[in-house]
This record gives structure tokens, sequence and C-alpha cells, in this order.
């Protein structure tokens, strides 16, 4: 891990409010025998969040997360003639490995333990397995529950993939199964035909939701009756949707359950997504869109019924706010961050629940498993609106947060008049408009393109972009639109409304006319479009007199 990867990783350690199982921040205590305790107890604890590293840190303020340095330098650090280093990394079972990183930040001393999380059985320093429960360091033996999962992670356990003891197809509702097949299809439409000579029995086991008949727990949550929930206890497959108003006051709510292929879209249907109309300065015309993407609603929404962690017994919130929706699920982000699935565009090595996840892709609810994160970004960056807000601060729970209004005026600017901009780079312009930290080379980076304004850290989007779009539209406003973009409302309007007035033409045109024309030569213009379209171009007929005509369109269209 070089510098820069060092520095970005201390940020993002500090910005958590408090430490986490998988972290631990010292300043210079440095007992040999507690060190190897605590890498036992983080590698443990990094591997039940699904974490690949953990980390312990020293030089860091625990309660303030402020930089204030440490005298501890373990690569000097000797047991008799044995480096530390060695004598620690012989008293671990299994050998696991762990890298040492001393480096300056903010000119003071620094060190960070860079474990590997523990993958095939707990870890265990002399003999002894350690796990780190709240910001305490505890022995694994005394909570057997969490022993048992680092277990069950080495024989690959799946907890969608379980079957539900007793129950058969009768626990699963029809009218799902029927959109189970429907979606099926439309998922692989060159099985269609043979889907159709399948009987329910058959379908599920191809299509990866039953094990040889046998009904599993993707089973009861996308497909399952209601009342057939409680195979799933202690767990809950349970939706909530909250909205509140702008003061957080609960309005309203709802909970939905099983199946879920069929209640998600009731979910998608409570929420009110209302259009949204934008006017960037200097622009013709307004944005006009709805404000969240139903495509984008929905990868979220089915990401948090694939990734929740079940066994937590919690359930997927949805909250409407005034132009914001908040998905939260509780299980960690098993990838770590997502800038690093975005750049992968990758499938992740591990997966909470990977027979549900791969069911819910044979039944079209989502894509390719990996790709949805990166699609959501790409489909805001198009709409010109700020990108989903993933937190991960929080222990056992992904936050995320869709955002339906403009932030930034600049931002969307840039983005409407720089379309070709990748999306690593719209990543830090959000960041730079929701104020999140970026770092030192990340902005000179933006800077040098003349993308941000203002003195490091505290920086902004540059406005210089927006002057030159409110340049361009001010040109298009003196000279005119093309003659053809006329021609084409006139005609789009005689489409929809099957005859038009002079007034009614009137109205369609005149905001629409060149600026540097008066009322009167704005009218004239008018009047020679409609002369040439009837005349000219054989495009429309009056069907009403001269003083007061009624223009329809002619045959030819």
């Amino acid at each position: 891990m070089n510098q820069t990867k060092l520095r970005h990783l201390i940020a993002e350690l500090r910005s958590l409010p408090k430490e986490t199982e998988w972290f631990e921040f010292k300043l210079n205590k440095s007992i040999p025998q507690e060190v190897g305790e605590y890498i036992s107890a983080l590698s443990n604890s990094a591997s039940l969040h699904n974490k690949p590293y953990a980390y312990l840190v020293f030089g860091i303020e625990n309660i303030t997360h402020n930089v204030v340095g440490t005298k501890f330098k373990p690569k000097q650090k000797k047991i008799g003639n044995e480096e530390l280093e060695n004598w620690i990394a012989k008293q671990l079972t299994p050998r696991i490995d762990f890298v040492i990183h001393e480096f300056q930040l903010n000119q003071k001393p620094v060190v960070v333990f860079e474990i590997d999380a523990a993958k095939d059985t707990p870890v265990k320093f002399k003999g002894v397995a350690y796990v780190r429960v709240g910001t305490y360091k505890k022995r694994l033996s005394d909570y057997p529950e969490k022993e048992r999962k680092i277990w069950k992670k080495e024989a690959g356990f799946d907890w969608s993939a379980q079957l539900c003891e007793g129950a058969t197809i009768d626990a699963l509702d029809k009218e799902a199964i029927d959109k189970a097949r429907t979606e099926y299809k439309r998922k692989y439409p060159h099985l269609a035909e043979e889907v159709d000579s399948w009987d329910d029995a058959t379908f599920l086991n191809k299509a990866k939701v039953t094990i040889q008949g046998k009904i599993t727990r993707a089973a009861i949550i996308l497909l399952g009756k209601e009342e057939s929930e409680h195979f799933l206890s202690p767990s809950a497959a349970k939706i909530t949707w909250l909205l509140k108003d702008e003061h957080n006051q609960e309005k309203d709510y709802a909970h939905f359950g099983p199946p879920f292929i069929l209640n998600v879209e009731k979910v998608f249907a409570k929420v009110r997504n209302l259009n949204y109309r934008y006017l960037p300065d200097g622009r013709l015309f307004p944005l006009e869109l709805t404000q969240y993407d139903s495509w984008v609603i929905r990868e979220v929404l089915h990401n948090c019924i694939a990734h929740q962690d079940y066994e937590l017994t919690g359930r997927i919130n949805v909250v409407e706010k005034p132009d914001e929706l908040l998905f939260t699920n509780l299980g960690d982000f098993i990838p770590g961050d997502v800038e690093t699935v975005i750049q992968q565009d990758s499938p992740p090595d591990i997966y909470r629940n990977l027979f549900l996840a791969n069911a819910m892709v044979n039944l079209n609810m989502i894509d390719t498993i990996g790709s949805g994160i990166k699609k959501m970004f790409l489909k805001q960056k198009k709409r010109f609106f700020p990108l989903p807000d993933y937190d991960l601060h929080h222990p056992d729970k992904v936050s995320v947060t869709i955002l339906g209004r403009i932030l930034d005026e600049n931002y969307t600017r840039m983005l409407i008049n720089k379309t070709d901009l990748d999306l690593s780079t719209v990543i830090l312009l959000d960041k730079v408009q929701k104020k999140i930290e970026i770092s030192p080379e990340q902005h000179q980076y933006l800077r040098k393109h003349k993308m941000t304004e203002g003195r490091y850290p505290n920086i902004f989007i540059s406005a210089e972009i927006a002057a030159t779009v409110g340049k361009k539209a001010k040109y298009i406003k003196d000279k005119g639109l093309e003659k053809q973009y006329y021609l084409d409302l006139i005609i789009s309007y005689l489409k929809k409304h099957k005859q038009a007035s002079r007034t009614d033409i009137d109205e369609l045109l005149l905001d629409k006319m060149p600026d540097v024309l008066n009322d009167v030569q704005k009218r004239t213009k008018i009047r020679n479009l409609i002369s040439e379209m009837s005349k000219k171009s054989n495009l429309i007929e009056n069907r009403g007199t001269s003083r007061k005509p009624v223009w329809v369109l002619t045959m030819k269209n």
C-alpha cells in the first residue's frame, strides 16, 4: 500500500463516528502480547463483518480521531534477538499475513498494521482466539455464535440457500410464480417456448430458486405467501416504507413481506416520484424529468433484498423525505468501498446471499451481479443529478441516499456542457458539491482542468464552465433556433391536438423566437413559417377561413 492509499485509508477511518470491530486506534501502548491478541481479534472480527482487512493504527487519538503521532516503532522492536513482526507471526495459528506500514501523516509518525481477515478458521494467538465485541477485546470462545459464523464461512455457508424444513410448494404464491415465469422468459427469451412446457416444480428448479424440489429461504423471500414467512424464523423478510415531512415527522407508513417479486412494485408505487423542472441560467428551455429514475429506485431496493443480513432479524427500510429517498439494509458492505466496485466493474469475490442473488438474476430482478452500482451512477450522471450517497460508517448497516433535487447548479451545468467527463471525475465533482473532502492529489487534478476554485480543502466547483454555457445560450437566443425546430414543433402540436388556430401557434412559438426581434417581427416570422408549410411544402392546410384560419396536417403527414 503506497503513501497515497495509506492517507486515504486513515482519512476514511477517521471519518467514522467511532471505532468498529475491525479497526483500532492506539497511541503508544505496544506490549507485544497485546499486539498479538489484537491481531487475532481484529482478523476474526473482519471476517465476521465481511471485510478483507482489519487495521491496528498507532498515532491516532481514539476519542477525537486527531493525528497526534506515536513513539512506537515496530520494525525496530525486538523480543530477545527476534524481530517483533516475526515473533508475532510465529504465534498466530493459522498463519495469516499482516503488513506493517510506518509513515508520516501531518508531519507526525503513524503506524498501521494491515491484517488479513480470517478465512479458513478462527485466528488464534498463542493458542487462544480473540474477537472484538464493540470496542472491547474478548475471548472468542465466550461468544459461540460468532465462532460458529466463522466456521460457517469456512464451509461456504449461504443462509439464503438453506432449506425450509416442512415447507412445500404450497408455501409459495401462485401469482408470484407466474410473475417469475414471465420475468425468466424476458431474461432468457430463447427458452420461452420450453419454459411454457415446464410444471411449477421443474421451473423453480431450473430458475435455481429451489433445490431438487425443496423450498429454500430464497424461495420464501421472493415467492412465498405472506403467511409463509414463519419458515424464516427467527429471521424476517420485511420492507418498511416510511414517509416523513421536512421536519422529519412521520406522515405515513406501510409494511411489506413476501413475495418480494410482487411487493417491490407496491413499495415503488408508494414513492411520490414528482416531475422536477430545472432551468439552468442561460438555457432556452427547462430540463423536465422525474425526481427519481425508476430503474435506480428498483435497483437499490433489489440490492437491499439481495444483500440484507437476514440473520440480524431486522427490516429493509425505505424512508421518503421531501426530495430524498433513503434505503437501509442490515449487514456490512462486503466489497469494502463503492469506488472500488465501480472501478473494477466486476463481481466481488464474496457474497452474503449468493443463492438469493443468483435467483434474482434469473428472475430478472437484477441485471448481472456486481454491475448494478456502476449503472446507477451512470444514470444519475446522465440526468445531471447528484450521485447516489453510500453511508458505510455504521457497523452492520448500509445506507444509500438518492437525491431528487439539484444541489449545486455549477455541478449540473458542468455535466450538461461536458458530457464526455469520465465517471471517476464526476464522482470527485459530486464529492466537492457535497462538501466531502478529497485528497490533495485529486484536488490538483480538478484544479488543473479548471473544474474547481478556492483554497484547499475549502474548494467549490468552478463557475467558469457555467459562464461559457451562458454565452452559448445567449448566442442561440440572439440568433434563433434552426427553422426546422419551429416546423417540427408545429407538426408535433397538430399531431397531438389535430388542429390549431393562429393564436395557438403564436402561443406555441412566440417565447422561442430570437430575443433580438420585437413582437411584430416575431409574429411576422411565424406567419412566414405557416405560409411556407402550407403553400411551399404542403405540410398543413387551412380548414377555416382567411380571417380565422384553422390549420390541420395534410395527408402528407
